[in-house]
């Protein structure tokens, strides 16, 4: 059984929620490694009106599965209101988090001057505009690099001396920056005081407790958000995410060392999307991009934006799958693309004249960027609820042993409805041998 790590492979809403949620049962633990309340997990399981359905956007999936501890990173910036409100979202549902959900005492707070800073900014920037989700992350991430910002174990330290010091610091952070942020110290203190008496019961030493599990055999589920082309080091930069959103993220963010993590699962849907701004060369702006935004149901779970759709980029993928070391893939939403005629996937770029096979880092070149595609029938067959790889058409069978074979990974998860139990589970690839004596946990949450 091995400690794995969960992973987007495209611009983020691959369906990374419904992906953990499916294998939390085979875990001991669950951590969240990056990002803070901009991301967002939607998972459903249940059928008719019985469904259940969540949106996370901080707390992991693992939260509702009863035995399943779900730690929140260093490598994370937290919104205190909004993890107090989710824990209370769920608590309300009758999801216990009591003794369950931790918090690293490493991971930075995200307060109100920087959600104010990343609005202002982002108006400022007029045509220029990344796109944020205008809760304050970059502007919390500037401040932990900065080193004015205030790691939860501070913020609890107590004290009228580390409340005045920390004001200061969050002070400092924002005099130079644009006007319309403005910190109000007397509700800045109120703010810190009540968050430590709120937060305090949930903080730990998330590297000891991880080494302590994993000494005791003990598996952990690393959980991402958004994704590989969001990283900020490897993603399609400036229009990228504020930390590490790959594999690599998943050590640093936690404190645990790279040879703890035995694996990683890319998470892969079955065309492409991204939210925001940047360079996406297979964008569809007519009938069919509309189909699968429709189809799809792509709208943000965190901002409700609707999401750019477009054909299946081999070019992205190759990158993201190198950076990540994803020896097992999991494809989402094959049945979004059950009633197209024929299918494109791109398989490399033109630009000026230049036929490329690998993501440019400039921006510039990636905007100039034509697709080369190579074409597939479509199916024209409802896959929605397959259970059993052998039961899709030949069609689907053959688009996706070509992605199989194009990134070196088995497709040992695939995703035929928003569900959980609408998925097809294969045991005979990486997640077979990562899962061991525990695959039958996740097929049985199938059905299988």
């Amino acid at each position: 059984m091995a400690n794995v790590a969960v992973v987007g492979m495209q611009w983020g809403d691959e369906g990374k929620g419904k992906i953990i949620d499916l294998l939390c049962p085979a875990f001991d633990a669950v951590v969240r490694f990056q990002g803070g309340n901009n991301a967002g997990h939607t998972v459903k399981f249940g059928s008719g009106e019985g469904d259940e359905h969540f949106a996370l956007h901080l707390i992991p999936s693992g939260i509702l599965h009863e035995g399943v501890a779900c730690y929140l990173g260093n490598g994370m910036v937290i919104n205190p209101d909004a993890f107090l409100a989710e824990v209370a979202q769920l608590e309300r549902r009758g999801i216990e988090t009591a003794g369950r959900l931790r918090l690293s005492d490493r991971a930075h707070a995200l307060t109100p001057v920087h959600v104010a800073l990343d609005i202002v900014r982002e108006e400022a920037r007029g045509a220029d505009r990344i796109g944020t989700t205008a809760k304050g992350i970059g502007p919390a991430y500037e401040s932990k690099i900065g080193r004015t910002g205030i790691r939860l174990a501070e913020l609890v330290a107590g004290g009228e001396a580390m409340r005045n010091r920390q004001i200061v610091r969050v002070a400092d952070f924002e005099r130079p920056a644009a006007e319309g942020a403005e910190l109000d110290p007397e509700a800045a203190a109120e703010d810190f005081t009540r968050w430590a008496e709120r937060l305090s019961p949930y903080l730990c030493d998330l590297s000891v407790e991880l080494d302590g599990l994993i000494r005791n055999g003990r598996t952990v589920l690393f959980e991402g958000a958004q994704g590989a082309l969001l990283d900020v080091d490897h993603g399609t930069y400036p229009y990228v995410t504020s930390s590490n959103s790959t594999t690599g993220g998943a050590a640093t963010g936690s404190g645990v060392p790279p040879t703890a993590i035995d694996g990683a699962i890319g998470v892969v849907k079955a065309y492409t999307t991204r939210v925001g701004e940047g360079p996406m060369p297979t964008e569809l702006v007519d009938d069919v991009g509309l189909h699968l935004r429709d189809r799809g149901h792509e709208f943000g779970t965190t901002t409700g934006r609707p999401r750019r759709c477009g054909w299946l980029d081999l070019v992205v993928l190759r990158h993201a799958s190198r950076v990540n070391g994803a020896r097992c893939l999991a494809l989402t939403k094959i049945d979004v693309l059950d009633e197209l005629e024929e299918l494109r996937v791109c398989v490399a770029y033109r630009i000026g004249g230049e036929v490329v096979r690998n993501l440019p880092a400039v921006t510039d070149r990636l905007e100039a960027a034509e697709p080369i595609y190579r074409t597939f029938p479509g199916w024209k067959q409802d896959t929605r609820g397959v259970l059993d790889r052998s039961d899709l058409p030949q069609a689907a069978l053959d688009y996706i042993d070509f992605l199989e074979q194009e990134l070196e990974a088995s497709a040992d998860l695939i995703s035929s409805g928003p569900r959980r139990e609408e998925t097809v589970v294969s045991g005979g690839g990486a997640l077979g041998e990562w899962l061991g004596d525990r695959f039958g946990t996740v097929q049985a949450a199938v059905g299988g």
